[in-house]
Formats: C-alpha cells, structure tokens, sequence
C-alpha cells in the first residue's frame, strides 16, 4: 500500500480535469453526460433494464475505472428517474488513483444537473482508503462498493455477480494495464449469464481479448465525432464456487422479515442493514433499551490496530474504519461523535519500531507519525513520546449510533424480551422465553455476544468473554486543552458532557460486572502513562478510585480476534460431510454445505465493534441477498463461521 496515492490532476482552460499520470481526460471535452449516457447507459440497455425491474428486485453494475465518479452520478439519477420505489442499484468501481475530495468536488461542480446526486457522494466522500470501501446512499437504495487499488490486485478479490459493466479507464494506448486478457478473464468470472458490456474503445485488441474471455462483442457508433466503439453481452458459463464450505447459502424462501437478538452494536448494526433492503426486522432486547450492555459506554474509540503485512484483521479494520467513519456524517457532532483524531503513542522502543513500519505502508491522510512536540501541540497537554496520528478517527458515543441504526421504521424494538430458546418450526425461527412466543421470522440472526453460546446452533463457537471498566472522570478547565483521544496502553478522550472516558481494564479471570476500586486504580495508572501532566490537570492523585463512575461489560472475542459473520451450518452434518479433509486437507469434496435455514451470527467484535460491527451487518446482508460483498473474499472466509469446523476437521479433532 506504500505506493497508493491520489490522482494527479491538471486542469485545462475550460476547467476540465486531466491526469497527469496518464496524459489523459476524464471525460469527452464536448460532452461527458452525454457520452456516459450513449456510451454506458444506451449501450448497456440500463433505462429499458432499471424500468423493468420487478418489486424488490436489484441490478449490479461493474466498472473499471471510477475517476471523477460520472458514470456513477449518471447511473443513479437514471435508476432514481426509472426505476420501482423499492428497486435497488449495486454498483462496483475499481480505481487505483482516487481523486482528493478537493478535487472530485471541483470536476463534479461541471455539471450542475447532478448536483443532488454530487453532494450526496460528496458528503460520504471520507477515510477513501485502499481495499474495500463501501458506500450507502438513498437509505439503502443505492450502494457503491468502491475497490481502492490496482484493478488486476482488487477484482480478483470480488465476490460479486455483475450484471452490466462499464469497460471505462484512460484511452488502451495510455494505460495498457487496464486493457489485458488477465482483467477480461476478471470479467467474465463476475459476470451473470448474458451480462451486458459496453466501452468507448474500438481497438481490436480488445475486441478480441473480450470475445476470447466469453464476450460476444460488436463494434457499434461511437459517441460525437468518434466513428466506433464496442458493446456485447457474456456468452459464457460462470464459475461455481471452489469451497462449498464457503459457498453462497441459498437465499431465503418466504417473507422477507428477520429477528435479531440483541440490541448492541452488533444487533443494531445488523437490523439496520437488513431494514435498508427492504427486510420487516424485530430486534430482541433483554434490556430497556439499545446499548445497555457493553456498547453503552459514553465513548468508544475509533481505533485501527492495523498491520503492515496485509493480515485478513487489517484489511477488515481499514474497511470497517471507512464504513464507519461515513456513518458518523449522519451524527450530530460533538454530542454523538467527534472526528478529534486519535494520537497512539510511541510509548516504548518497540512501538515505535512498529509505528515506523505502519508509516511507512499507509497513506499519510490515514495515519503519520508526528515528533513530541508536534504531538504535544496536536494534543493541548504534555506527552512523553511523540507517535502515530490517524486525522480521521476520533470518539463515538455508541448509544447515540446504535439508536440511530435501529430508527428506521422497519425495525421493530422489543425491549425486556430475553430470548432463553431459539427452534425452527414450519419454516421459521421462534424465539421463546419458556412457553412464551416472542417473535418468529424466516431469518434469525444471533448479535447477543457471548451469550449467543446458549443456542445449541451456535454453541460449537469458540467465543471468549473479557471484562473491562472504564472510569468517568470530572473534566476540569486545566484538563479541557485535551485535543485528540491519546493511546498507549489505555486511552483517554477529550471531555463529552463534562466527561473524560479512561480506560480500558481486561480482566479474563472475572465474571461479575460491579465496578471494583481496584480496576479503577489501574486505570488511573494508565491515564498517568499515557501522560503524567495530563493526570495532573484532572487531579488523579486526589482522586478516590472507590468514588469514581464508571461502567463495566464483557467484551466478546474470538480466538484469532476476527469477528464471526456469517451464516450457521449443522455442525455434526458439517464435520460428517467433510470428514475427508481429516485424512486429506487438499481434498475438495463436492458436498454442498448442511446450512441451519436463515441462521446467522454477528458476534466477536472484541475491542474492535465500532469498526467491525456495522460493517459485519452489510456483510450478513450480502450473504442473504446474494448481493456483491462488501469486503474481500478473503476477509469474509477469515470472518465466516465455518472457519471454526473447518479447523477441527483439518487438525484431526
């Protein structure tokens, strides 16, 4: 990831964006609407496709080359003028070289018939980082996954059935990389049965590459002054599943309704995804109300413990970390969320070692390391170490985004409702608490923590509990120059209500959740690691850590701290259906996977639920509506549930 940047850009006397790079425009001088409407919209038949959509029903469109986001823009507002009130547009973009912000909102102000549509994207446009990076528009009519990197790096790692593509990027004569066998192979791998494909190229090569790929394609008349350009549909059979243990369950027969239980982060996270699709969800909650348990904390951090090695977790963190972070526009800021930035210290030798290689591999807009007394001045207090600045993230206060994923008219809260049995019956899940029925859905999916261990389904889950506490201290007006959440081995954030948020303990030894003066004591020496002028200023020596508030829950993890996300299978049928990967890991045997019907889990998030949870929900989405996956391939087999049988049976256990 060293090498990412943003697109180069000159801009010419009309005010028209070129690539540096490439020596190229973006778009056609005399008229890019125009040309996106002829070249990609006639020629992919989309106005005559988005009108006849069925209720509910869906089209996925794939593009190379995303650039200043027109095509996008066009799309949209012809699927918002076309097609069904409850239709929904996928659309998936590749692009190497993002523009800033900056500069996508100085190319998109050429054309102000699409502001509506500009500002929307816009106002989402944050934390566009490499890999995946999903997008949510028209609550949730609209959805733009966009894969940050090479297009022969990024495509390979879809799991996405297209039904359109746009075949953009610069002229085959500037940038060859985008025009080869190899991408088309990409293409034809994605692509549904008779996919449609159109370019503004006419260059035979590529003719050639994409009818040997599968393509059926046909020079046609190009747009303006240019003579010919191609357009053509996949011929060709796609591609089954190499792992069944991994494979797509089938999607869910009956009405499109959904139980969650559980109303944390997880819960609501999952509810809110479901409800954006069109799904009548009921969110089971033994408490009051939502974020009562361990996502009630009055600040939760944005933190990316990432790698630079390109571990499935890191890749999970930068695309949960932008997912979330365009979530929190919909905020109010300061009371709900602060993007204050996030300061982790180079507290030891060894940290900062690690801090220099994670410097060195991401972008600067997502994280640089900063000197003491830069960091000091960043921060409004005295530090012992300067470290790592990651501008983007900042706190949360949970409760506030959990209330938010669980507004939509569609999700149904049932406070006080503690689910103590979950059975399938006549095509549904029913949840009960004794002879009491609670709710009953084609689709359950199980957000509860480590509690979900009750359900025998799910009780094959390693899943591990570890307490922590924070404490809430007083702000006092010395301590309220804190700028930016400070890390190290516990983290402290800027005042929220007249608050500072310190903490926090893990403790895998207990199972009660009474404060203990002990846990705050130790928090109080973390606060004075993490800076001894910034405990002054809050007093702690005179504090009684037998007075102070705070809060204590069970953070929920796994034992190679991915989350779980995914469908449920039968264990006992599982292990008997693969039993051969015992005597043989390389076997593939062809048996389809025993899926539980509609039974699905969001749990494991750890420390980690305000990045991985909300994405997990798109995740579970994916999986039950058979729709692109937000995160690579990869990434969702190292999330998937299955991963656990999988490696019992290999181990021989």
């Amino acid at each position: 990831m060293s090498d990412f940047q943003h697109a180069q850009l000159d801009w010419d006397e009309h005010g028209q964006p070129l690539s540096r790079g490439f020596g190229d425009v973006y778009f056609s001088r005399a008229s890019g609407l125009e040309e996106t409407r002829y070249v990609f919209l006639a020629h992919n038949a989309l106005p005559l496709r988005f009108a006849a959509l069925p209720a509910g029903g869906r089209l996925s469109v794939g593009e190379t080359g995303f650039g200043t986001g027109l095509n996008f823009l066009c799309a949209w507002q012809l699927f918002e003028r076309t097609a069904p009130a409850d239709a929904r547009l996928h659309f998936v973009s590749v692009e190497k070289y993002p523009l800033t912000r900056a500069d996508l909102q100085k190319a998109l102000a050429l054309w102000p018939e699409l502001a509506p549509w500009a500002d929307a994207l816009l106002a989402q446009y944050v934390a566009v980082h490499p890999g995946f990076q999903r997008f949510v528009f028209a609550d949730g009519r609209v959805v733009l996954t966009l894969l940050v990197g090479d297009v022969l790096e990024r495509l390979p790692e879809l799991d996405a059935r297209i039904d359109a593509w746009f075949l953009d990027g610069f002229a085959p004569a500037k940038n060859p990389e985008m025009w080869t066998p190899a991408l088309f192979a990409e293409l034809a791998r994605l692509s549904t049965p008779g996919a449609s494909l159109a370019t503004f190229t006419s260059a035979g090569f590529v003719r050639r590459g994409l009818n040997a790929a599968g393509f059926a394609m046909q020079r046609v008349k190009g747009f303006g002054q240019k003579r010919e350009m191609l357009a053509g549909h996949f011929e060709g059979t796609p591609q089954a599943a190499a792992k069944p243990w991994f494979a797509r369950p089938p999607r869910p027969a009956g009405p499109r309704e959904a139980l969650v239980i559980g109303a944390g982060l997880a819960g609501c996270a999952a509810a809110a995804s479901l409800a954006r699709r069109g799904w009548q969800v009921t969110l089971l909650e033994r408490r009051a109300a939502v974020a009562e348990e361990t996502s009630g904390n009055p600040q939760g951090v944005l933190y990316l413990k990432l790698s630079a090695h390109g571990t499935a977790l890191s890749r999970l963190i930068l695309a949960g970390f932008g997912f979330t972070r365009r979530l929190l526009q919909r905020l109010e800021p300061g009371r709900d969320w602060s993007p204050c930035g996030v300061l982790q210290l180079a507290f030891d030798a060894r940290e900062a070692a690690r801090q220099a290689e994670l410097a060195a591999t991401f972008p600067a807009d997502l994280l640089h390391g900063l000197g003491r007394a830069e960091a000091e001045e960043l921060a409004g207090v005295a530090l012992d170490s300067g470290g790592l600045f990651y501008p983007e993230a900042g706190w949360v206060h949970p409760p506030a985004l959990c209330a938010h994923l669980a507004a939509p008219p569609n999700i149904r809260l049932l406070p006080h409702r503690e689910v103590l049995d979950l059975h399938r019956e006549d095509g549904q899940w029913c949840a009960r608490a004794g002879e009491t029925l609670l709710a009953r859905a084609p689709v359950a999916v199980l957000a509860g923590g480590a509690e979900i261990a009750r359900f025998p389904e799910a009780a094959g889950l390693p899943l591990k509990r570890i307490r922590g506490q924070i404490s809430r201290l007083p702000a006092t007006a010395a301590s309220r120059d804190l700028q930016t959440v400070l890390c190290a081995e516990g983290y402290v954030a800027p005042p929220r209500d007249g608050e500072h948020t310190l903490g926090a303990s893990f403790r895998f030894d207990s199972t009660e959740l009474e404060l203990t003066a002990k846990e705050h004591a130790e928090n109080l020496q973390l606060l004075r690691e993490i800076s001894t002028d910034l405990a002054e200023r809050l007093q702690a020596d005179r504090l009684d850590p037998a007075a102070l508030d705070g809060r204590a829950g069970f953070r929920c993890t796994s034992p190679d701290y991915l989350p779980i996300a995914g469908p449920l299978a039968d264990a006992a049928a599982f292990a008997e259906a693969y039993a051969v990967l015992g005597k043989d890991a390389r076997q593939v045997p062809q048996h389809p996977c025993p899926w539980l019907d509609g039974l699905y889990v969001s749990s494991g998030h750890g420390s980690r639920g305000l990045l991985s949870a909300p994405l997990a929900g798109e995740l579970l989405a994916a999986w039950l509506d058979d729709e692109p996956l937000p995160v690579p391939r990869a990434v969702a087999e190292a999330c998937h549930p299955n991963r656990f049988g999988l490696r019992r049976l290999i181990r021989g256990k």
